[in-house]
């Protein structure tokens, strides 16, 4: 009995000395904080009390009082860079919360969707090596932003994995490959520790992290920001209030689309009067126009007997923008997002042996639409057995957007709500001081490029001033992807790189890392996330660690009517070549043309050059163009145009691009005409 009584004597006794101070979840082991600054810290502790801090690298003590409501901060100025050192904090009762590990160094905030948000364990190309080297990055920290919304700036900071961490073969798994690789860029040319916050969701827009006091100054988001302002506070109002606009919407289309009215979902519709298309893959990959509207697909398939009143996993891949699955008739699930993965459970009862349809509603609001994504995420299942969905499917066209409105959005959860991420996984980092940030997003934002160069730029002054300083921002151009070009072509991937290249050459503190060459035909995430960490950081090494380092491929600068050819000139043009096209023939050609031996007549006859130009006359038809490199300009004519007025390059969603300058570097896409 005596041993039980102090025992919990002892016990009593730990949780009193345990220290009452907490700290906020960006302090913690293994953290860097930025060089040269001041470090505001700041967290909660007993009312009343005082908490003090102290500092190992300058043995300096600072000292703040805590507040009524428990909560205290205090700054502190840290030196160069260095460490490891310690942080203790303590309110004065019990033990101290002692920092270990700290590293000083910068800070770099790692930003976008999907692109940058892809793990290294997604397969990304080096992947095992990556992993196995890991531990050897001891100078590089990572930290994680869970993904949250808010409807207000928050000041509680969701994370992952208990805050900052060390490189190891476990702890990079789930992190940005990007961004790392961006990390390990700068550790290794640098020597400086480098500390990555990780804030970035797939799949969504760049309204929803940009903040209400800037979202409002742009008339198109002026109505969305007042009405959030005005949502009730409630949850289980808002959700309601959801619901409601749902059943509203549903009941206006079912009334106008002819797939509900004519029963198209049903086993027994006769399609045999429909089309087929292939699945996964986008209308517009396979030559068709866009949607921008309905859609129904159907697919036929068998039901074992073995399955028969057994519950089954439907897969659909991914479907752009959003839809109404079927099976037999009955809707089963409903999915918003264009870059979400369609999983729907296909109840029991539901489940016959023999014939059954498949049937989905698609609604496409702009740009590409369809299902899309990888084969082996469309199939049917019951248990460990699978049926792959993937190959034909019947489609039809059922009615286009006019007299529709959109499809209402559930403020409470959906991360494309307006200042939905600002608030939530932005807002908490901004008395956190950074040395800069990378951003790779603007897939979800295809099909509004125009307004985008408006409102990038409006979100990196947002950040900026939101931090109280001008911080760097280096911004990734979207891959090339889908269908490969094979002739010209209106593209709003093209139109959405333009916008990028026309906010890094307009705005102060910018770069742009050039991805024209390293995308996938069938994946919007493409594996080679080396490239775009080491291009992003070029851009950081040269424009603000002032190293010597090409960070750039060949912009275009101007251009000039020669004759029935037009010759382009080009900043970061010095040792212009073709590469990955006909063995780099371009620079043979160059070397025959001399500097005037192009004429003015063209370059007819001449060795093929790089590839992805085009070029038009005053009919506004362009035409696939020879090209010749020729010194640090390229001279581009064809023979379907006696006066060009206008060229392209690389404008297309999957262009085959081979300009590069003589490091490495490929050209942005670019147009020297402003007419769709």
């Amino acid at each position: 009995m005596k041993r039980l009584f102090f025992a919990v004597l002892a016990l009593c006794l730990c949780v009193a000395l345990r220290a009452e101070v907490k700290l906020a979840p960006l302090f913690t082991d293994n953290m860097v904080l930025q060089q040269n600054a001041d470090v505001r810290f700041w967290g909660t502790a007993r009312a009343g009390a005082r908490v003090t801090l102290l500092t190992s690298w300058d043995k300096a003590r600072y000292v703040a009082p805590v507040s009524k409501d428990g909560s205290w901060s205090l700054s502190l100025r840290t030196p160069s860079w260095g460490g490891p050192y310690t942080v203790s904090v303590s309110d004065g009762k019990g033990s101290p919360v002692v920092l270990e590990n700290v590293l000083i160094g910068d800070v770099w905030l790692c930003g976008g969707q999907s692109n940058m948000e892809m793990a290294i364990e997604k397969n990304v190309t080096g992947m095992v090596r990556t992993l196995a080297e890991a531990s050897s990055h001891t100078g590089v920290r990572i930290f994680h932003v869970n993904n949250t919304t808010a409807l207000e700036p928050s000041s509680v900071l969701n994370v992952r994995h208990g805050g900052w961490n060390t490189c190891d073969e476990n702890t990079i798994r789930d992190f940005s490959a990007a961004g790392y690789y961006f990390g390990i860029e700068l550790n290794e040319k640098l020597g400086v520790p480098i500390g990555l916050i990780e804030s970035c969701w797939g799949g969504t827009l760049a309204e929803a992290w940009t903040s209400a006091g800037s979202l409002e100054t742009m008339p198109y988001f002026r109505d969305a920001v007042k009405r959030i302002s005005e949502l009730p506070s409630s949850a289980a109002e808002r959700d309601a209030l959801f619901r409601a606009d749902v059943e509203r919407w549903e009941k206006e289309v079912r009334a106008k689309d002819p797939g509900f009215k004519s029963g198209w979902a049903t086993v027994d519709y006769d399609d045999s009067s429909w089309d087929a298309l292939q699945a996964p893959g986008t209308v517009e990959s396979q030559g068709l126009p866009h949607i921008k509207g309905f859609m129904w697909m159907r697919k036929t398939v068998d039901i074992p007997q073995s399955w028969a009143g057994r519950e089954l996993t439907l897969g659909l891949s991914m479907i752009d923008d959003n839809d109404f699955a079927f099976f037999n008739g009955e809707c089963i699930g409903h999915t918003e997002g264009w870059m979400a993965r369609r999983q729907y459970k296909v109840p029991a009862s539901a489940v016959t042996a023999g014939k059954a349809v498949i049937a989905v509603r698609v609604m496409d609001t702009g740009g590409d639409g369809g299902i899309h994504g990888r084969a082996d995420w469309m199939n049917l299942s019951c248990g460990m057995e699978t049926m792959s969905l993937a190959g034909e499917w019947k489609y039809r066209r059922a009615m286009s957007l006019r007299g529709i409105p959109l499809f209402p959005i559930n403020v409470s959860s959906d991360p494309n709500t307006p200042t939905a991420l600002y608030n939530a996984m932005i807002y908490p980092l901004i008395q956190f001081p950074i040395k800069g940030a990378i951003w790779y997003q603007g897939e979800a934002n295809v099909g509004r490029a125009e307004q985008y160069q408006t409102l990038l730029p409006l979100m990196i002054n947002d950040w900026r001033r939101s931090w109280g300083y001008c911080f760097p921002f280096y911004i990734a151009q979207l891959a090339n992807y889908m269908t490969p070009q094979t002739e010209a072509e209106e593209s709003s991937w093209a139109a959405l790189r333009e916008a990028q290249l026309m906010v890094s050459q307009t705005m102060e503190d910018t770069g742009l890392a050039v991805l024209i060459d390293i995308g996938e035909a069938r994946d919007i995430h493409p594996k080679n996330k080396v490239d775009v960490g080491k291009r992003l950081a070029y851009n950081a090494l040269a424009l603000t660690y002032g190293l010597p380092v090409q960070y750039s491929g060949p912009i275009y600068k101007s251009h000039a009517i020669e004759g029935s050819a037009i010759r382009v000139r080009f900043d970061f043009a010095s040792g212009l070549c073709s590469l990955g096209g006909d063995d780099g023939a371009g620079v043979a050609a160059a070397g025959a043309a001399g500097a005037g031996g192009a004429g003015l007549g063209g370059f007819d006859g001449a060795p093929a050059g790089p590839d992805g130009f085009y070029i038009a006359g005053v009919d506004r038809v362009f035409h696939k163009a020879a090209a010749v490199i020729d010194g640090e300009t390229v001279v581009v004519s064809s023979p379907e145009v006696a006066f060009p007025v206008a060229v392209r390059y690389g404008w297309a969603d999957n262009p085959h691009c081979t300009l590069y300058n003589g490091a490495g570097l490929p050209a942005s896409p670019f147009r020297t005409d402003g007419w769709y």
